[in-house]
């Protein structure tokens, strides 16, 4: 069991979903881990029924279906949350995962249809959604590049109660890029969506998030608890979040893509 009862997705996708078979998400839903500001339930409602989050530079369209999410589970995923770039959302360094790197790192999967996952996915992508994705490479590879830019590489992290959990990064590793300072905001949203979906206690939420690289060095962990406040109580409304249990990747998530 993992620490604080986060699930890890099954390492083998045989034994929970059966053969891997290129073609659409199993009955039409899929997981989305979300690793970085979309793990707050509030910012991440943006993404599905439009709208602008506090301190964001960017509204969002919105998904065809603004339904919330059916379920949101707390996950541990293999590798590591970096910053680099500059979000153009929040200013400073954007979250990014690799999943190459050594560790773990917690995330909240969301429980989606596949039409609400494309959207998110376009909108991610600075795309007008609208338009479904297809998963057959996803599934059937653990990785597709949709395009060369930041959020445009979508992986397979693995496998939860039969169906895909799929999230996006950029094509990149950790180690090629420029690490940058994460603006407060940013890591402000960060910890609320440790806090909803871990529990995790302010003191853990500072210590993790300050030692991410492109924040070490640059935030101490007491400012990064500071920016939490004092209420440790998760926001209300937020779908059931499971037991948190170890996700296994499905198979090692493959390198690069050409």
């Amino acid at each position: 069991m993992a620490s604080g009862g986060a699930r890890r997705p099954a390492r083998d996708p045989g034994r929970a979903a059966g053969p891997v078979r290129p073609g659409p998400a199993p009955g039409g839903r899929v997981w989305y881990a979300a690793y970085a500001s979309n793990m707050c339930l509030d910012r991440f409602t943006c993404y599905l029924a439009g709208g602008r989050p506090p301190g964001a530079a960017r509204t969002y369209p919105g998904c065809r279906d603004a339904r919330p999410p059916e379920r949101a589970v707390p996950l541990l995923l293999p590798g590591q949350l970096y910053f680099a770039l500059e979000s153009a959302v929040w200013t400073g360094g954007s979250g990014f995962y690799d999943p190459l790197d050594p560790g773990e790192m917690p995330a909240r999967a969301y429980l989606l249809s596949a039409g609400q996952f494309a959207d998110v996915a376009a909108q991610e992508m600075a795309r007008p959604p609208g338009a479904d994705l297809d998963l057959a490479g996803v599934l059937a590879d653990g990785r597709a590049r949709l395009g060369p830019g930041r959020y445009e590489t979508l992986l397979r992290a693995g496998w939860l109660d039969g169906l895909p959990v799929l999230t996006l990064t950029a094509p990149w590793r950790r180690a090629e890029a420029e690490p940058t300072r994460p603006a407060a905001g940013y890591l402000r949203q960060l910890a609320r969506g440790l806090r909803e979906g871990h529990g995790w206690s302010p003191r853990r939420i500072a210590g993790y998030l300050a030692g991410r690289p492109g924040a070490a060095g640059a935030w101490r962990p007491a400012d990064v608890e500071a920016l939490l406040g004092p209420d440790p109580r998760p926001a209300p409304g937020a779908p059931a979040d499971g037991p948190v249990v170890p996700v296994r990747p499905a198979r090692k998530i493959p390198g690069r893509v050409p």
